[in-house]
């Protein structure tokens, strides 16, 4: 035993030893800094994205006013100005927006009930529409407003997402929604 002794003393007294055993305690030490660090920085992109946030704050600022403007759109008279075409002369073309069958025909009976005349009834491009709506052709837009009006329905705007040859020479496209 005290062979073993002594072999395991001169093992940890060597001056060849002392350097490396204070080498591996420094590089723990910055190791262990470094992760103090990482963890510091992790937590912090973590807590507070930077870029997202703005991206989404960004985005809502945008939803808000355009919500702001369909409601501000509500609130005012619906015809800006007088409607060059009668009721019988503007082709209105009806797209089901929600998926539920039947709904853009019964809202094409409606719109022919007031006067118009229907260019078409077809499926919209997608089913998720959850508010109806009126858009209307450049030039057209007393009387989509007008359209929009005898068919008690608050969004109105340009055409968007539907290109003016789509229209089968329509002026007014109302799409149902929920």
């Amino acid at each position: 035993m005290d062979v073993s002794l002594q072999n395991d003393s001169l093992f940890h007294d060597s001056p060849l030893v002392r350097p490396w055993r204070t080498a591996a305690i420094v590089a723990g030490a910055v190791a262990a800094v470094e992760l103090l660090l990482l963890v510091i920085v992790g937590g912090a992109l973590i807590a507070k994205p930077s870029t997202s946030t703005g991206v989404r704050s960004a985005a809502r600022a945008h939803a808000t006013s355009a919500a702001q403007r369909a409601v501000v759109g509500r609130t005012l008279p619906v015809a800006a100005s007088a409607a060059h075409l009668a009721r019988g002369e503007v082709s209105v073309l009806v797209l089901n927006g929600n998926g539920r069958h039947g709904a853009a025909a019964s809202t094409a009976a409606r719109v022919s009930h007031h006067g118009y005349r229907i260019r078409g009834v077809a499926n919209a491009s997608s089913s998720d529409f959850t508010r109806t709506l009126v858009m209307y052709r450049r030039g057209f837009e007393a009387e989509g407003r007008r359209l929009a009006h005898d068919l008690g329905i608050h969004i109105v705007g340009p055409l968007d997402g539907i290109r003016a040859s789509q229209l089968h020479g329509a002026q007014a496209v109302v799409v149902v929604g929920a």
